[in-house]
């Protein structure tokens, strides 16, 4: 079997290690990076700044406490050349990894491809399958003078910490950016067409904005209506400083959209096992268009291909647990099913713990939330703000997903100390639900 994939960032990147394993003849063909946009413009970027922030928070916060004596300053051109080494040095382990996986990685951008061979830089490519992992990339607005403004893309490249910043956009890339920013000293907008973060609980979205966003000011329902290089014309008048555009993205679906159907949103339509509408074409990853994830999006090449490898596998999008990158993780899980009358929530303070101990003289440390219906045993949502939400909430997404009840974590028993109240919340609802 020989396969070939365009793109090495997490969906391609997995494709090509699973199929190698499964001894096929695979080609990985990137144009830039392999890593993605995940590791080199997106996730590890805001990782890397957020570490940063978080530092900076709690120096300034030991200081006023007397703990040390100086407060530190952020030399953010610096911080920027050291996320770059860094993402480069993770960059040299995911290529040395594929290539040990037996994957051939071929560096260049594919200028043609038809139903049998890619075209690289004037050489062909034959396959028998073919997976299209091309990604996204930000999604421009129409409006007027969007040209003047930044992106995620252009985030390292900023030379210093801009006085003033404006942010379009309401979900998560923008609540980040908002964020960092403001923790650095901006003075952060966040301009939102609709609401501000609408997939958060409407608490849990309260507790963010009084305690993780602390001094953004959020505009929902605000029309922008021009970009200039100098200020963000709006609906609420004229917003002095930079504008960082966050809505959303485009599928990079352009290079095979004359060889498979194309959905409305430009990403790439397929099935559960990740199959286009041609027989030959598997795709996976931000082009389809599903969750903008990326354990998501090496899940789906990963059953790309063993499908094209002729291992029936089936994607599987119930329970997948999300996260918001602040001074605290923002987790949450919700269930695809409507809520009942018979669903019972509750709500915790987070504890004093690592990450969090510091915290409890001001009452930031954190909140968790959570719904079950009482009559089922099912866990419909939860919400947790904690140093340790991030981790704990795939595993809980895994336990719903093997039909865990509340009544099966009567003994469970987690260990100490943690930050996270999420099995606490489980232990009571299982004693007292």
């Amino acid at each position: 079997m020989n396969i070939v994939i365009i793109g090495g960032g997490p969906a391609g990147r997995s494709a090509a290690m699973e199929a190698s394993q499964l001894e096929a003849e695979v080609t990985l063909i990137e144009k830039e990076h392999i890593g993605g946009t995940c590791l080199h413009e997106g996730c590890m970027v805001v990782c890397g700044l957020n570490d940063v922030v978080r530092f900076y928070a709690d120096s300034k916060k030991f200081h006023e406490m007397g703990i040390i004596p100086n407060q530190h300053l952020i030399d953010y051109s610096q911080v920027a050349q050291g996320i770059k080494k860094i993402t480069s040095k993770i960059e040299k382990v995911l290529k040395y990894e594929t290539k040990e996986s037996g994957a051939e990685i071929v560096r260049g951008e594919v200028s043609k491809i038809n139903q049998e061979k890619v075209e690289v830089d004037g050489e062909d490519y034959p396959y028998d399958k073919l997976l299209i992992a091309t990604g996204s990339r930000p999604f421009i607005p129409p409006i007027p003078g969007a040209e003047n403004a930044l992106t995620y893309k252009d985030i390292l490249d900023l030379k210093k910490v801009p006085e003033n910043l404006n942010i379009v956009g309401s979900g998560i890339i923008a609540s980040e950016f908002a964020g960092i920013f403001s923790s650095l000293g901006s003075t952060v907008n966040v301009l939102c067409r609709g609401q501000f973060l609408r997939n958060l609980d409407d608490e849990i979205k309260d507790y963010v904005i009084k305690n993780l966003l602390n001094g953004v000011k959020v505009h929902e329902d605000v029309k922008v209506d021009e970009i200039t290089n100098k200020s963000t014309i709006t609906s609420n008048g004229e917003m002095e400083g930079f504008s960082l555009l966050a809505t959303g993205m485009t599928p990079n679906s352009e290079i095979v959209k004359d060889m498979i159907e194309i959905g409305s949103k430009g990403h790439i339509v397929v099935n559960e096992q990740m199959k286009t509408s041609n027989p030959s074409i598997y795709a996976a990853g931000d082009v389809v268009g599903t969750i903008n994830n990326t354990p998501v999006a090496r899940m789906e090449g990963v059953v790309a291909a063993r499908n094209a490898c002729g291992i029936s596998s089936t994607m599987d999008y119930r329970h997948v647990a999300r996260s918001i990158t602040l001074y605290y993780p923002v987790s949450f899980l919700k269930s695809e099913s409507e809520k009942s009358a018979d669903d019972y929530n509750v709500r915790i303070r987070g504890s004093a713990g690592p990450g969090s101990f510091w915290n409890v003289l001001d009452g930031n440390t954190g909140l968790t939330k959570m719904s079950a219906n009482m009559e089922t045993g099912d866990i419909t949502s939860t919400f947790s703000i904690s140093p340790a939400s991030r981790t704990s909430m795939p595993y809980l997404a895994k336990m719903i997903k093997d039909g865990y009840k509340t009544s099966d974590f009567d003994d469970f028993i987690e260990t100490h100390p943690s930050t996270d109240a999420i099995y606490k919340l489980l232990h009571f609802l299982a004693k007292y639900g």
